[in-house]
């Protein structure tokens, strides 16, 4: 992985559509890029390690143009990061170029075998096995297309695949298992790329290609096919997103302004979910009544990284307000221990992307086992929202920073909405109660904006004051926990300080040996019924040299006498107090990495979507 981008059309030189479309590629992470063109007969193929920008000054130095052409920006698997290991890869007689996100999981197997033919390879990548292969049943049988069927039946794993082949100038071959790829539809042009924003500035009409279908793209037709060769049809989705959401609008960074769009994103949850008499949660997409619920013994939450911790939110309010037992897991480790999961099982996966590789396997595994799956997914037409029994989408436009800020508030709603609605579709929740809670959501988005507007003074001379530290630990208990584990993770994601979020009771039985004369700590209070208990375990690292900066909400001054520094966050509903609480530890981060000098939208070693496991 990570970005893939390809054009055929009328356009003399397709190299800058190509970059244009890498350079939206490039919030996903990657750690080199390059291009290959067809023009003449031949393929010219230009990259490099490092940056879009260097790929772009090696094709000022070296030039290539023509009507067609592949780009990637790799984000390293097999093989470090390296000019040789950087894509497009290419066969022996450079007839073939290949650009590929996956992992192709029998690649060795092949590898000896075409060895053994003759093929010698260049780079220590899983990738090379792709193009070679492809040539070898190129030259048996001197069609393009079963070519490549022939070896996407031959390997094993994920791929979205970008193919040239020298002898058919007027033409590439796309493929998808696993992997996002979309066929972008133009006049008399046409693109292929991972994800929209790549093709945005030429076309909004895709085609969203399905596992194991293949594309012959042309400058004037698109044809589909599976992977027994067989013609598809498939209907044109319109993409609604457009080019401004996809710049900075002002803003230095996509994560600050991001920050900042969380008031619009929250509003934009809830205006439509409430019923007309506003009694009640109403969500599209999603067909859980009274009958499917009490089938109903169990529920599983499934997500990585972020998407987990809103997860992890969710399982609290489930089982304190529905009272049926939740199991939150990372997807990574779901598939693997055999979960006991059935058709009274409920499993929710969250991915922003809706192509996160664990957790779509954690869906599929699931529906084998006859659980049903509800998606909270960001995009539409993605793999998990076609693929679950029901989908929630949480309207939060691009996200282009690495690090998510408003993907978590958007998931975070969703939890709340999907609590509710159990809650309400199982009378658990009392009218009054709904009411107050409903009125407490309705103000997030003034209360977000209020946060936004008067703590960044703070936060930033709070900076300043603990920008030398080197171990910072977040510690809090319930829900605090749980919004402390996603502030821990922003602080490691862009500012690159080592960073542990802990229960609070847990210290005494451990972490607080790690606590030292200056070591950072944020104390993360809002819960009012844990207040006092949280309040002791500050004292206890206050006790031992810690420096705490603490997040509270506003009327709990008493922590002012334990805490260094406080963050008062608007009073809410006890079960709204993560999404408020979560705003100052971004803006903390965010402006921790600012300060240390880091590469904000772009940390290292990360990529925006994991499509590999």
């Amino acid at each position: 992985m990570c970005g893939i981008v390809g054009y055929v059309g009328q356009k003399n030189n397709s190299v800058p559509v190509l970059i244009s479309g890498l350079e939206s590629l490039e919030y996903r992470g990657y750690d080199s890029a390059g291009v290959a063109v067809l023009s003449n007969g031949a393929i010219g193929i230009r990259k490099t390690k490092g940056k879009v920008e260097k790929l772009r000054d090696l094709l000022l130095e070296q030039p290539i143009s023509g009507k067609v052409g592949i780009g990637h920006t790799r984000w390293a698997t097999h093989g470090v990061p390296s000019d040789e290991n950087a894509h497009p890869h290419f066969s022996n007689d450079d007839k073939i170029a290949v650009v590929h996100n996956g992992i192709i999981e029998n690649y060795q197997e092949l590898k000896d075998e075409l060895q053994k033919k003759g093929y010698v390879f260049h780079s220590d990548t899983d990738t090379e096995t792709v193009a070679h292969l492809i040539d070898d049943y190129y030259k048996q049988g001197g069609d393009l297309l079963e070519a490549v069927r022939l070896t996407l039946q031959a390997i094993e794993g994920s791929y979205a695949l970008g193919v040239l082949c020298a002898d058919h100038p007027d033409q590439l071959i796309a493929a998808r298992k696993e992997s996002p790829l979309i066929v972008g539809i133009g006049e008399n042009e046409n693109f292929i790329a991972s994800d929209i924003p790549a093709i945005l500035n030429y076309t909004k009409n895709a085609y969203i290609l399905e596992d194991k279908e293949l594309a012959l793209v042309k400058a004037d037709g698109i044809k589909i096919y599976d992977i027994d060769g067989n013609e598809v049809s498939h209907e044109v989705y319109t993409y609604k997103w457009d080019v401004e959401a996809a710049q900075k609008n002002g803003y230095e960074h996509f994560m600050l302004k991001e920050i900042y769009e969380q008031p619009k994103v929250v509003m934009d949850n809830l205006s439509k979910r409430f019923s007309a008499d506003g009694k009640h949660i109403e969500l599209d997409g999603i067909k859980l009544g009274k009958a499917e619920l009490e089938n109903i013994d169990q529920i599983y939450i499934v997500a990585c990284g972020t998407a987990y911790y809103a997860g992890l939110v969710g399982k609290y309010l489930l089982e304190r307000m529905v009272r049926i037992p939740v199991n939150s897991e990372v997807a990574s480790e779901f598939r693997y221990k055999d979960p006991l999961i059935d058709e009274h099982t409920l499993v929710i996966v969250i991915s922003q992307s809706g192509e996160t590789a664990d957790t779509l396997s954690a869906l599929k595994l699931s529906k084998a086992k006859g659980a049903r799956v509800l998606g909270i997914v960001n995009a539409v037409g993605s793999s998990i929202a076609r693929e679950a029994d029901d989908v929630l989408y949480t309207l939060a436009g691009f996200e282009i920073a690495v690090a998510s800020t408003k993907a978590f508030s958007a998931q975070v709603i969703a939890m709340y909405l999907i609590t509710l609605h159990i809650a309400q579709e199982l009378d658990m929740l009392p009218e009054k109660d709904f009411l107050e809670i409903k009125e407490a959501m309705l103000r997030l988005p003034s209360q977000i904006s209020d946060i936004l507007t008067k703590a960044v003074p703070a936060i930033r001379k709070f900076v300043n004051k603990y920008i030398s530290s080197k171990n910072v630990f977040y510690i809090g208990r319930g829900l605090d926990y749980v919004v402390g584990m996603e502030g821990s993770l922003k602080l490691k994601e862009i500012a690159y300080l080592h960073s542990e979020p802990y229960a609070a009771g847990e210290l005494k039985h451990g972490p607080i040996a790690l606590i030292e004369k200056a070591t950072l700590v944020v104390g993360v209070v809002t819960q009012e019924a844990l207040f006092d208990k949280t309040k002791s375990n500050i004292k206890e690292v206050k006790a031992r040299g810690a420096k705490v900066l603490a997040i509270a909400m506003k009327g709990n001054d008493g922590i002012e006498e334990v805490a260094d520094d406080v963050i008062y966050i608007p009073r809410t509903h006890w079960m709204l107090t993560s999404i408020l609480a979560n705003v100052p530890q971004q803006l903390f981060a965010y402006y921790m990495a600012l300060g240390l000098g880091e590469d904000i939208d772009k940390p290292r070693n990360l990529a925006k979507s994991v499509t590999v496991e």
